[in-house]
């Protein structure tokens, strides 16, 4: 498995990511269901559509359109770490037709080899090439914009798949798992001192945050001029199939409140991946369709970057919120989940028995 070489030809599109507005992001409160999420500007670029077709003909609408589908796949091939029903059988379907298929996931807990190795675990046969990982798109980040000559290290919020990134393009680092059980002296004159040489903090999501990992990032940040990258800035996410955990964008978050500055963001939408694989692949975007459960990050990846989008309902994002008239980031089609690729084939099958 290659993992370490493509991150140079990933990192060469990364010098176009601050055109895209992706390295200054700002951030609002939406109302979304009661709730607050954190999104980013870049959702204003998607104007509101009256309607969103609900895919009722798979084949007409989509497969004789789409000869690539980059999936997302927490929500929509998984929850937790739980399968969703039918997929290795709707995969299987897409290579017969001859489709190509990437996955795209902004979680950064694993690297490439990781969520390979969670491929397998499921009983899916995917080739290592097919996946990318937003740990992937950090590491790669650092090595376009050649951090590792300045001879600083990175610190870490954020579990191994970061870490694995980085061993493989040779790039120091400190934190992370290791800062764990770590408690900053609070007491009468306390403080934290923090390695001067820290350069880049990388903020990933990270089960294991703490007060201390925090202060050393802001102090890191403010103190030392490190730059602040953000894997992602998902609100929330599927630990478990049970329900909505607290996602990146909680960390993310802490980070801008105690610094005032915004992130470089590596991770959907940020265009990044797409040009590695249109330049990579030779591929045409009007034919490629991003699927996934999130509007503020897949749907938007997708009609930000001229692709087909397609948003399921299998993940994070309900069908009220999608047909809410406050929601302005709207796919060209919604689907329960992939599967309806080919219900119109199944039923039929099953009217013949």
């Amino acid at each position: 498995m290659r993992f370490a070489t493509s991150a140079v030809m990933f990192g060469a599109m990364l010098t176009r990511a601050t055109a895209f507005g992706v390295r200054q992001p700002t951030f609002t409160s939406v109302a979304a269901g009661g709730a607050s999420r954190l999104t980013s500007s870049a959702a204003s670029k998607t104007a509101l559509k009256a309607n969103v077709l609900k895919l009722s003909d798979a084949k007409t609408e989509l497969l004789d359109q789409v000869d690539t589908f980059i999936f997302d796949c927490d929500g929509v091939i998984w929850r937790g770490d739980s399968l969703i029903e039918g997929i290795p059988e709707t995969l299987e379907k897409l290579r017969k037709l001859g489709k190509k298929m990437f996955f795209v996931t902004n979680n950064s807990t694993k690297s490439r080899a990781g969520y390979k190795k969670k491929f397998d675990s499921l009983g899916l046969d995917i080739p290592a090439e097919e996946i990318f990982s937003s740990s992937f798109a950090a590491a790669a980040y650092l090595e376009q914009t050649k951090f590792k000559e300045t001879g600083k290290k990175v610190y870490i919020i954020g579990e191994v798949g970061i870490c694995e990134e980085l061993d493989l393009i040779d790039v120091p680092y400190i934190g992370g798992p290791a800062d764990s059980d770590k408690v900053p002296n609070m007491g009468k004159g306390g403080k934290l001192e923090i390695d001067e040489d820290i350069g880049a903090v990388i903020v990933g999501f990270d089960r294991d945050v703490n007060y201390y990992k925090i202060q050393t990032a802001q102090l890191a940040i403010n103190e030392e001029g490190a730059e602040f990258i953000a894997t992602n800035l998902d609100a929330v996410t599927h630990l478990t199939d049970a329900q909505e955990w607290a996602g990146n964008g909680s960390m993310v978050g802490a980070i801008i409140g105690c610094t005032g500055q915004q992130p470089t963001v590596v991770g959907k939408p940020s265009p990044l991946m797409i040009e590695y694989l249109e330049s990579k692949f030779g591929m045409e975007r009007s034919r490629i369709c991003m699927v996934g459960d999130r509007l503020d990050t897949d749907v938007l990846f997708g009609t930000d970057n001229g692709l087909k989008s397609l948003l399921v309902l299998s993940g994070v994002t309900s069908e009220e919120k999608l047909l809410s008239t406050e929601n302005t980031i709207t796919p060209d089609f919604y689907a329960d989940d992939i599967n309806a690729f080919f219900e119109e084939e199944m039923a039929k099958v099953e009217e013949t028995v």
